[in-house]
């Protein structure tokens, strides 16, 4: 089990998130920004639309996902 943020994942806040895996800790984050910007958080609005910006854009969404994965490897197991 390892633990990432919302801030480390490119959101602005400091929500933990924990799973086994990379794809845990990025569903999680995803239904956070969701959230979040349901009720009515501004903050988390540009992460939100990068969020949805990232499976619009396969390419450039690949480097931020493999980019997340590496990170979520490097850390320690909680």
């Amino acid at each position: 089990m390892k633990t990432m943020t919302c801030r480390q994942m490119g959101g602005p806040c400091d929500q933990a998130f924990q799973g086994e895996s990379a794809d845990d800790v990025i569903n999680a984050q995803d239904q956070h920004l969701k959230d979040m910007v349901a009720a009515g958080d501004e903050a988390h609005v540009p992460a939100d639309k990068d969020m949805r910006g990232r499976w619009k854009h396969p390419i450039k969404g690949m480097g931020w996902y493999k980019d997340t994965k590496k990170a979520f490897a490097a850390l320690p197991d909680d």
